[in-house]
């Protein structure tokens, strides 16, 4: 999951998947999903975000990580 911030659209992004979005849906009003093919969820676009977000206290609670190995010494 990645989160992308444009100010200059005070729009949030929430890219869910690496699958492309096909159609979307706005859900409610500023709230739009984006969905694959198949009616899966691949984003999330929240327009007017910083009136619906409390945009610097995004952090990451409870996402069960996978330890990602590095290059070896």
């Amino acid at each position: 999951m990645k989160l992308y911030y444009y100010a200059d659209t005070d729009s949030l992004y929430i890219d869910l998947a690496e699958r492309p979005g096909v159609t979307a849906k706005e859900v409610v009003p500023d709230v739009v999903l984006d969905l694959d093919g198949e009616g899966r969820v691949v984003g999330i676009d929240i327009d007017r975000a910083s009136r619906h977000v409390d945009l610097p206290r995004l952090e990451a609670a409870s996402v069960p990580f996978q330890t990602v190995s590095g290059p070896s010494s």
